[in-house]
């Protein structure tokens, strides 16, 4: 299966393609790498000096397979690939970013930065998030209560976005077998979390608690505390569509944690 992604690299004559900061950017739940507010802000990134790859998962925009056949294990994957990508084409990556439940993907798979089959994070600096879950499972709630039949039939459909969407009981299984609490005491990089306390797909609370989760892990009480920084998006919606004022602030924060982190 081949999955498409498209990168944004700064303008060489502005001196800023050969060692500037990588990103990788995963894009939310039946979302694409052409969502308006992830083609803006890659764009806006790679004018700052910064190259990103903006990348569609499993079935969705112009990667291969079924999307009713995806779930969280194929997203991280689907990641996995194309920081791998990343690394070889762009040079090392420096940065996770992730729109919603790309936001939570990227903090899995921050929390194995150090594992041993982890080369291509090895430099990674930082975890920017907009508006993301603090965990998988009240996705798999929310859509058994959209359909019901995807538990009773094991399959069903959904509509997302104007748009239809078969989803099948194996995705909210996976969902649900997720342990992002304990992935997340593994998230030792500095994480930048962006949040609207308006947010009406994703609640404000779900970032309080990942502030929490990432900051404070258990264990010893003797840890230092983990960095960790919230920045609050006063009346943004969940798809940063209604201001574009959001946007701007949002790709310059981003900017500068890149270029900090690098």
């Amino acid at each position: 299966m081949e999955l498409t992604g498209i990168v944004d690299r700064p303008d060489p004559d502005d001196g800023g393609a050969d060692g500037c900061p990588v990103a990788v950017f995963s894009h939310c739940f039946t979302c694409n790498k052409d969502l308006k507010a992830t083609v803006r802000i890659s764009r806006a990134l790679a004018k700052l000096g910064v190259a990103v790859l903006r990348f569609d998962m499993m079935g969705l925009g112009g990667s291969g397979g079924n999307f009713s056949e995806s779930n969280f294990t194929t997203n991280l994957a689907d990641l996995a690939a194309a920081i791998r990508f990343a690394d070889q084409e762009l040079g090392p990556v420096t940065a996770l970013l992730g729109h919603s439940f790309g936001g939570i993907a990227s903090l899995v798979t921050a929390s194995h930065a150090t594992d041993a089959d982890a080369a291509p994070l090895q430099k990674l600096g930082f975890v920017a998030t907009l508006a993301a879950p603090s965990d998988t499972r009240h996705l798999a709630t929310l859509l058994a209560r959209m359909s019901p039949q995807i538990e009773s039939d094991g399959v069903g459909t959904v509509t997302i976005g104007g748009i239809t969407w078969k989803i099948r009981r194996q995705m909210l299984e996976d969902f649900r077998k997720h342990d992002v609490t304990k992935s997340m005491a593994q998230v030792t990089c500095p994480v930048l979390l962006l949040h609207s306390p308006v947010d009406e797909t994703v609640g404000y609370e779900h970032a309080l608690r990942l502030m929490s989760l990432i900051q404070t892990p258990p264990g010893d009480p003797a840890e230092p505390v983990r960095p960790v920084s919230l920045v609050t998006l006063a009346d943004a919606d969940h798809l940063l569509a209604k201001n574009s004022r959001d946007l701007q602030f949002v790709s310059r924060l981003l900017a500068i944690w890149c270029h900090r982190h690098h």
